[in-house]
């Protein structure tokens, strides 16, 4: 009778690893960093975990814990690290000091909105520790730093997909990049130059597209942005 429980409480698990952070941070690091982590079952992916230095060093892990392994295939967890814009850097930290590194409520409470996952934003140094969460904010320099890392989580995973498509159906390129394209005429990527050797590799291959080589060059020219 005992086996009635396993699924139930396995479920619990399985949510319980959805909520935790994907990797345990550190409280007061020697340099100045800035974490945004996002969990929404919804959403693929579900997880998210974006940390960036003040040196401009950045770490970012998506993760599946909830998706069926076939639907994630072998590989569902994603890490990559890279270098971040000094624009975007500047406007990340620039926010952490308006909004007082964080400290406070920032939701939004006026009524309720349709939930797009629960964001948390973390800021330490060795001085200090301070971290809020939401799902919506009014607050202009919340929003800012939201728009930076979701745009940039969608950049990310664009250039995951491109990777793959480019080694095993790169037909599918055009549409993919057609996708991309979009996203960034609605302001919806961000430090696409993390991406530049993967769109470099497909605007540079004879065997592709030419339609779909065009897009991968017209992404790489807002690549600064």
């Amino acid at each position: 009778m005992r086996i009635r429980f396993i699924f139930p409480i396995l479920g619990l698990l399985l949510l319980a690893g959805l909520a935790l952070p994907a990797q345990k941070q550190e409280q007061n690091p020697t340099i100045p960093t800035i974490t945004f982590d996002r969990v929404w079952e919804a959403y693929t992916p579900q997880s998210i975990d974006i940390s960036v230095q003040s040196t401009g060093s950045a770490r970012y892990l998506s993760r599946n814990p909830l998706k069926p392994p076939a639907e994630t295939g072998p590989d569902s967890d994603y890490v990559l690290e890279f270098t971040m814009s000094g624009a975007s850097l500047d406007k990340l930290f620039h926010c952490a000091r308006e909004t007082n590194y964080f400290k406070g409520d920032f939701s939004y409470k006026k009524h309720p909105v349709a939930s797009t996952g629960k964001k948390t934003l973390t800021y330490g140094d060795q001085s200090r520790h301070e971290e809020t969460s939401y799902d919506f904010s009014e607050n202009k320099c919340i929003k800012e730093i939201t728009d930076i890392f979701q745009g940039l989580s969608n950049t990310i995973e664009y250039g995951r997909k491109l990777q793959f498509l480019h080694r095993f159906d790169k037909l599918g390129l055009e549409a993919e990049l057609k996708g991309m394209e979009s996203a960034a005429e609605n302001h919806n990527l961000a430090e696409v130059q993390v991406i530049a050797p993967t769109l470099e590799s497909i605007a540079q291959d004879g065997s592709v597209l030419n339609i779909a080589r065009d897009r991968a060059r017209r992404l790489l020219a807002r690549k600064s942005f």
